[in-house]
């Protein structure tokens, strides 16, 4: 279908705005998005459900019993950089979000480098959403059916990688459809979720309390302390996987072009997500614990051979039989929706990136009747696919080490927003309290936080032994994969800075330049 051509043309502005200025539109639906479905946005694009299955197991093997406090030190950066999203978005509600704050913070380059950030760690984040997607789908087949040989399909690689770039496009399809659409999928899907898990955390609570399993534990205080664990090493890690677990709550604010009150909403919208989801991390935690324990024996949280996928092994025991199979549902409806959901932020940072220039034009045009970032969320279908398909055809080990090397990406951008805030806003640091603390202290302090995760994880993947365990010329592959990704987008800047040098020099983006929006 036609594309719309929404660049920025000379006298092409739309009056309002947060500060009153003239603001030029993307031509993205307007008004689309309120309070609540922007939070259930960041809430599917997170993904609890996904995040949990996959991670609670690896967390309790690196902290043990601290596991909880690790969950909570997780989110205190988490929280911090919430509040310069908010700051930022209010003075300046760009779909670019990143990209936009930190050009317009620390000039062309930092902030191209900050959108390749959120880009490459979406793309990753996509494809291992599709394989967990794929492979809930055939065991979900498998337990419907009591026919192992239907489960075990997901082990042909073949019949996985056809199965995989199948919902990859549904996922594409939908997003392409706009936001109508995407929110009234996400309802249901996230509903069904939360429903779930609070149905699991009750009767793991109850297992525990009759004392079900041998390798259950009474609750202590003890595992809210973080400082009870065991090395600095090993909290990394647990911290490392702790803000991968928050990740994604910003999808709120790429969504501010489209939301009703978009300097206001997205920002609160974030701050809900953000609560939501650490009172269902915390439940969980606290009740699997108390239950299974944490332990790498039979059910115990740690156990090398079911670690990786915690509920698979927790359903029956926990659920039962015919009320596990909920459990599975809800990992793959929380899979799914994460995976249409995501396409929203780097759709829309791509779309930023074009309108200002900073990538080819084509990647600015939008849908005349859906109002979407067509072309740009095509790109992210396809790139996805591509990604996921190459990996997994290469080794599983090199699939691995990428979701591994994600942190580092996730670490990289939102530390670098944070730091524009405090930047951006250092002229008003001194007007209030409230300034100094909200557009100041909480960003730098989020930001100095996440930059030491950023830099202990990258001097910790150097070693072999870090994700699978496999290297490239006696270097851990995690390392390579992680700081060749970033590398691989240097190079591409270079390359597009000799075709769009207007943005490079700083001619088309600045601090004094209006966001390109139209706000209620």
């Amino acid at each position: 279908m036609t594309q719309l051509d929404m660049r920025p043309q000379v006298g092409d502005t739309v009056s309002g705005g947060a500060d009153g200025g003239d603001y030029r539109g993307k031509g993205l639906g307007k008004g689309s998005v309120g309070l609540v479905g922007s939070a259930v946005i960041g809430i599917s694009t997170v993904a609890p459900v996904y995040c949990l299955t996959s991670t609670l197991g690896s967390t309790a093997g690196e902290v043990g019993l601290q596991m909880p406090a690790v969950f909570l030190a997780g989110f205190l950066p988490m929280l911090l950089v919430a509040f310069a999203y908010r700051e930022l978005n209010k003075a300046m509600p760009d779909c670019g979000t990143s990209f936009t704050w930190t050009v317009k913070a620390f000039g062309p380059r930092v902030g191209w480098m900050c959108g390749w950030g959120l880009v490459i760690a979406t793309i990753i984040v996509l494809s291992n959403l599709a394989g967990v997607a794929t492979s809930y789908f055939w065991l979900l087949a498998g337990e419907i059916t009591n026919n192992p040989s239907i489960a075990a399909l997901d082990d042909n690689k073949a019949v996985h990688i056809v199965t995989c770039l199948t919902l990859i496009a549904a996922a594409t399809a939908i997003s392409y459809r706009g936001m109508t659409a995407t929110k009234g999928v996400q309802y249901a899907l996230v509903g069904l979720q939360l429903a779930v898990l609070a149905i699991f955390v009750a009767m793991a609570f109850q297992k525990a309390a009759a004392g079900s399993f041998d390798t259950g534990l009474d609750f202590s205080w003890q595992w809210m302390n973080p400082f009870a664990v065991e090395s600095m090493a090993a909290f990394t890690a647990g911290l490392s996987l702790s803000i991968f677990m928050y990740w994604g709550w910003d999808a709120c604010l790429a969504t501010n072009e489209e939301t009703t009150g978009s300097a206001k909403t997205p920002g609160r919208a974030s701050l809900i997500a953000m609560v939501v989801l650490v009172g269902s991390y915390l439940a969980t935690g606290v009740a699997a614990q108390m239950a299974v324990g944490s332990g790498d024996k039979g059910l115990g949280l740690a156990n090398p051979e079911t670690s990786d996928n915690v509920f698979a092994a927790l359903a029956g025991p926990v659920m039962g039989p015919v009320l596990g199979i909920l459990l599975f549902v809800a990992v793959l409806a929380s899979a799914t929706a994460s995976l249409q959901t995501t396409f929203i932020p780097v759709a829309r940072t791509v779309l930023a990136m074009s309108t200002y220039e900073a990538l080819p034009p084509s990647y600015a045009k939008v849908h005349p009747r859906f109002k979407t970032p067509g072309r740009a969320t095509i790109m992210a279908g396809v790139a996805t696919g591509a990604f996921y398909t190459i990996m997994t055809l290469v080794s599983e080990n090199v699939l691995t080490d990428t979701i591994f090397a994600l942190g580092l990406m996730i670490c990289f951008y939102y530390s670098l927003t944070a730091f524009a805030c405090a930047w951006y806003f250092r002229g008003e640091l001194r007007r209030s309290g409230r300034d100094l603390l909200f557009k100041g202290v909480f960003p730098v302090l989020g930001g100095l936080l996440l930059a030491a995760v950023f830099f202990k994880t990258l001097f910790d993947m150097w070693d072999p032994a870090y994700g699978s365990g496999s290297t490239v010329l006696g270097v851990g592959s995690v390392f390579v994969i992680g700081v060749g990704l970033l590398a691989l987008g240097l190079v591409i800047m270079i390359v597009t800075e000799r075709r769009s040098p207007a943005f490079f020099r700083g001619e088309v983006l600045t601090k004094e330049t209006p966001s390109l929006v139209v706000e209620d």
